[in-house]
């Protein structure tokens, strides 16, 4: 068996992405970040541009999406969205593959599974990628989990999860008050405590843990490492997330 990996190169308010790489070949999991960016932070990686296959987006939220355009285009790849994605978003000149919420498909020996979030946008996806039994699921930008979420998360041997606010920072911080209870609505964002607890509910063996998109407003790497690891009983150092704007990861769901 080779090597299975995710690369986060972005997570968080300002912009999203993340390239999932089997043996040399790769996708791209959103581009909400500019094309200059994600080449930089590729090169930073050690990824070759020429790896990447194909784009797949979540769903059209700019921080998901601003850079998906050109970066098709610059690295001459197509890009794979479910319909009402790819109507709301205005992505250009590109290569478009039309792909169905919970109907999977395969790419370069990858199995890929889009699953339904529960969030503000036109047909919100996480994605569950197999290879040879072994998972990474990356779940980001819902307010629940749903039921297809939450199996994919007790199958997965990596899990790239949302973990967006603590919820005393968003009640007291600066947003307005419809935006606060959007957040932290069914179809907005999960918080520190709502992370941890589906992690807690689908307890796996090895299972790695990856927190994702968190705010820069309403959240800080130190409290949702923190909040989660106490809630799970894990130690902190077992949890791990984006520390510093320009931060990266590599993380092996399999060597």
């Amino acid at each position: 068996m080779g090597l299975f990996e995710a690369h986060v190169l972005a997570s968080g308010s300002d912009g999203n992405c993340t390239v999932i790489e089997s043996d040399g070949e790769a996708i791209m999991i959103d581009a909400g970040i500019s094309c200059r960016r994600i080449l930089a932070l590729m090169d930073q990686e050690g990824i070759d541009p020429s790896s990447v296959k194909a784009m797949l987006l979540t769903h059209e939220h700019s921080d998901h999406v601003s850079g998906a355009g050109a970066t098709a285009r610059k690295l001459d790849i197509p890009v794979y969205c479910n319909v009402p994605t790819f109507e709301s978003c205005s992505l250009g000149q590109i290569d478009y593959r039309p792909i169905s919420t919970g109907a999977a498909f395969e790419l370069f020996g990858m199995s890929i599974t889009p699953l339904p979030t529960s969030h503000n946008a036109a047909d919100p996806n996480a994605f569950l990628t197999e290879v040879d039994g072994t998972r990474i699921l990356v779940a980001t930008d819902t307010g629940k989990l749903t039921y297809q979420v939450e199996h994919a998360l007790s199958l997965a041997d990596l899990a790239i999860i949302e973990s967006n606010y603590d919820n005393r920072m968003l009640t007291d911080g600066p947003y307005p008050l419809s935006l606060k209870r959007l957040i932290g609505s069914d179809i907005g964002h999960l918080s520190n405590v709502a992370c941890a607890n589906a992690i807690m509910r689908t307890r796996r063996e090895g299972r790695k843990i990856f927190l994702a998109h968190l705010s820069k407003t309403n959240n800080t790497p130190d409290t949702a490492r923190d909040t989660v690891a106490r809630i799970i009983g894990e130690k902190r150092f077992n949890i791990d997330c984006l520390e510093f704007p320009g931060d990266t990861r590599t993380i092996r769901a399999r060597a």
